[in-house]
Order: structure tokens, then sequence, then C-alpha cells
């Protein structure tokens, strides 16, 4: 069966196979060689993760496998942080996860992927920049305090946070939070209300993305096509391509 890379995370992930979206054009990239499967979840912070991970992954026994290591995914790619860096004293205060905690949920959900598939490359990707006046501007909730429930200052301490796990488990990081406030005028290039990914913030994420599996092996080129590649068909005898299939 073609391989898969999953994404696990927040919103950012769920709407990453929007119009323009990561997820779509990580799809896109390894059309033919891997599925790139979407678990997001709106709103989720990592203590909810941790809460339905295993009914998000569930074993491979549950699906008739054989539970050992054949069906593992390609990678996975964990980016939660954005809704736990919320404010305990604003609106979004039943989102937030103290900083210690978050830590160590994220060691949790890492300990988890690499106990289930030892082989899998595990990406780990901080929480982005926050633009606070487009929080502001944010029409979907109400702010009676008229203050962001985010600030930039705590989701970089987030952002710190993740790298550090990255460190303390031998895994791969994007530090998206620094990346994206390299870009000229990052909070609107970059952000669509203040969290949430323009095309060109989604364009960042998947180039570090690529970069990052490239770093660890994985990239098109070194993996196979699924079924004869239409230039491999004999015009003169088509069938033979499939004969020993």
């Amino acid at each position: 069966m073609r391989p898969k890379i999953y994404l696990f995370g927040d919103s950012i992930t769920e709407f990453s196979f929007a119009d323009g979206g990561w997820g779509s054009a990580l799809a896109n990239h390894f059309s033919r060689r891997a599925d790139v499967v979407v678990r997001g979840y709106s709103g989720y912070n990592t203590r909810w993760a941790l809460k339905v991970i295993e009914r998000v992954f569930p074993s491979s026994e549950e699906h008739g496998g054989s539970g050992d290591g054949a069906a593992s995914p390609l990678a996975a790619t964990v980016f939660f942080g954005a809704n736990d860096a919320c404010l305990p004293d604003r609106y979004g205060a039943f989102q937030h996860v103290p900083l210690h905690e978050y830590k160590q949920n994220l060691i949790s959900i890492v300990s988890f992927f690499k106990k289930k598939w030892p082989a899998t490359r595990i990406l780990i990707i901080t929480p982005p920049p926050i633009d606070e006046e487009g929080r502001l501007q944010n029409p979907y909730v109400s702010n009676p305090l008229n203050e962001p429930e985010r600030t930039n200052n705590a989701a970089g301490d987030y952002a710190k946070a993740c790298i550090a796990v990255a460190a303390e488990c031998g895994i791969s990081v994007i530090d998206i939070w620094t990346k994206m406030q390299q870009v000229p005028g990052w909070e609107k290039a970059c952000l669509s209300d203040g969290l949430h990914l323009t095309r060109n913030g989604n364009t960042i994420v998947f180039e570090e993305v690529v970069k990052k599996l490239e770093e660890e092996g994985l990239s098109p080129e070194k993996l196979p096509a699924e079924l004869p590649l239409f230039s491999e068909i004999d015009s003169n005898n088509p069938l033979k391509a499939f004969g020993e299939l």
C-alpha cells in the first residue's frame, strides 16, 4: 500500500487542505508516492490531544493489521501550541495549558508516536507568531475586555518550549515562530486574523516541512511511484507494464 504522512495538530493543521494550504501542497508534492493524511482539530490544545490520541491513531490490530512496523507512516507532524498559549485571564482561558504542562504533553505525544511507530520520522512545529492587533479584529468571538487572548511574547515562550522538547526527544523541529517574523510585514503577510495562515504563511510552513523531510531522507525522488508510470508503458503493448501486478 502507498505509505502515509500524518499531520496531527489544531486548526492550522485542520485548515491545511484549504485553498493554498500547506497540507494540500504537501499532498501534491508527494503525489503518487505517499498519502498525506490530515488529523487536525480546530481549537484543540495538547491536553485535549492527549485525551483523544489513541482514538485518532488506533492500534493496527483494531484495523486487522499485523501490528508490526510494515505499515508505519513515513512521517508525522505535530503542530500544537497556538491554543495552549492562550492567556489564562482572557476570553480564551479554557484553552490555556500552562507552559510546563505543554512541554510535558508534547513529550508524551512524541513518546506515543515513537512507541507506536519506531521507524517513523517525527517533526514538531512551533506555534506561529501572533499579530495582537489582528486578534482584536476577530469577529467570531465576544471580547468584552477588548484585549487579545494571545500575545506574541507568550507564543514565543511556547515556541521555545517546543524547540526544547525536540532537542530532548532527538527529533526535528521547525521554528515557525521565528521564521515568519523574518518576513517584512509578517503580521498581515503571513496571518489572516492574527493567528491563522494566509497563502504566504502556508507556503512558508510547506517549504519548511519539505526541507526538514528532505533532511530526514524523505523526498519524492527517493520514493517509488505507485503503479507503472505513463512513460513506462509501451505504446505497442500497453498491458505488458501490468503483467506482474
